[in-house]
């Protein structure tokens, strides 16, 4: 799914349980088609709440979640750091192995492409 799709998915998920939630809260009867004063005071406080509340549990998210990141990439940057330091060490081996491995001689020293 597309990530604007999701957010505004999201953001109408967020807004319909707002609604809903102020209203059963607010909304003491249906005779009159517009708010009470005592109703749109609720209403405006619940929302505001509601608002505010978000607002910080993003804030707090914003900066747990900087600090998750953080973490990751110090523990990248260290496990790349430990993979370089192996393959130095196994490129190192290999280049002893290659100057200490003695060339045997071929079996019958004589034959060889030569002829006489």
């Amino acid at each position: 799914m597309d990530s604007n799709l999701r957010n505004l998915k999201d953001f109408l998920v967020l807004y319909n349980k707002v609604t809903e939630l102020c209203f059963n809260r607010c909304v003491d009867n249906l005779n009159q088609r517009e708010l009470g004063s005592q109703e749109d005071t609720c209403v405006d406080r619940c929302v505001t709440k509601f608002a505010r509340f978000n607002e910080n549990m993003m804030k707090v998210y914003v900066d747990v979640q900087t600090t998750i990141n953080a973490k990751r990439v110090k523990e990248m940057e260290e496990q790349a750091a430990i993979l370089e330091k192996q393959q130095q060490e196994e490129r190192k081996r290999q280049s002893e192995t290659a100057i200490l491995t003695p060339v045997s001689p071929s079996p019958n020293p004589g034959s060889g492409n030569l002829a006489m």
